[in-house]
């Protein structure tokens, strides 16, 4: 986590510095006296705040809450992507999570700034407060995609008006406590598969799980790969796919870099040895060994990953394509 520390005076800088150092983080302040405390210098509250929403993860106001409400209001979009935002006064006393107290973390910080200057996390949060199951910590905790939002809501409001809700793993989890195994109208499906799930109403959390592995001529266009990746991903959900892996001699290759930076996935490389002493059964081409040296790159470069193969090779328009299942998560 990224974070920023703001404070407006000299006795605020004091706490914000041991915060900042504590965290790992940067402080900022004003540019009067910025030099003698040895932290960085802003000219205004508001293009600090819109400077440190471009590229934090965390914000930590030291002084007044309302000073810190009025600042990140312009900027307040959802929970699923704002920053956490953590208030706390200068004498440490009370830190108050502003907001993402759950998806962004704004609870943990507030309660890790609390230990710190021997406060007291001011937590409002529903789930919280009552002790309850919080879907969207239990996800991110754990780095899986919440793939409805509202549901994800409903799963919350569930649980705190004691209506059951479900849960079921792909992956083995066990059962979270206030969760119920059995049957349920609505409960929560841990997969990296798309369709139909095992309750009436289904939130489905995605898992990092897939390896997606690619073989393509040179000069292949972006389009043609994300198509042959989309085919070879069909019925598996695309928020699955931790990252894409090819042979060395593909590194540079221009349409598959620009598919990687458009979906936000890694690229990782192999070289033919190293793909060659992958163990398992991998569909053999001797035109491949000839171009690269080695006799398949996208089922050995999938599970040189760190995978399973579940979609052996798939050949589409100068691309082959594989998936693998990482065995561990």
């Amino acid at each position: 986590m990224t974070t920023a520390v703001i404070a407006f005076t000299r006795r605020g800088a004091a706490l914000g510095r041991s915060l900042a150092d504590a965290l790992g983080g940067s402080l900022h302040v004003p540019a009067r006296f910025a030099p003698e405390v040895g932290a960085e210098a802003y000219a205004s509250l508001e293009g600090w705040t819109a400077w440190a929403w471009a590229r934090a993860d965390a914000l930590v106001f030291v002084g007044a809450a309302g000073i810190a409400v009025r600042a990140i209001a312009p900027h307040v979009r959802d929970k699923f992507s704002d920053p956490a935002v953590v208030s706390v006064d200068e004498a440490g006393r009370f830190v108050v999570p502003l907001l993402s107290g759950h998806v962004g973390g704004a609870n943990e910080l507030a309660r890790r700034v609390a230990a710190l200057t021997g406060g007291q996390a001011a937590v409002s949060t529903a789930t919280d407060v009552n002790g309850l199951f919080a879907v969207d910590v239990w996800a991110r905790e754990r780095g899986m995609a919440i793939t409805d939002r509202v549901l994800a809501k409903e799963v919350s409001a569930a649980l705190l008006e004691g209506r059951p809700v479900g849960f079921a793993s792909d992956f083995g989890h066990p059962c979270p406590e206030g969760l119920t195994a059995g049957p349920a109208e609505l409960g929560v499906w841990i997969t990296d598969r798309t369709g139909e799930g095992p309750f009436p109403r289904t939130l489905r959390l995605v898992p990092r799980s897939l390896i997606l592995g690619i073989g393509c001529r040179r000069g292949t266009p972006e389009a043609a790969i994300a198509a042959a990746a989309d085919a070879a991903l069909a019925g598996l959900a695309p928020e699955a796919v931790a990252g894409v892996a090819t042979i060395d001699l593909k590194k540079d290759e221009a349409g598959l870099l620009a598919f990687c930076a458009r979906r936000g996935l890694p690229l990782t490389t192999y070289s033919a040895e190293a793909l060659a002493a992958v163990a398992g059964d991998f569909t053999p081409s001797a035109f491949v060994r000839g171009i690269t040296g080695v006799d398949n790159v996208c089922e050995r470069a999938a599970a040189a990953a760190g995978g399973r193969i579940i979609v052996p090779k798939q050949a589409d328009n100068g691309v082959t394509a594989a998936v693998a299942r990482k065995d561990t998560l």
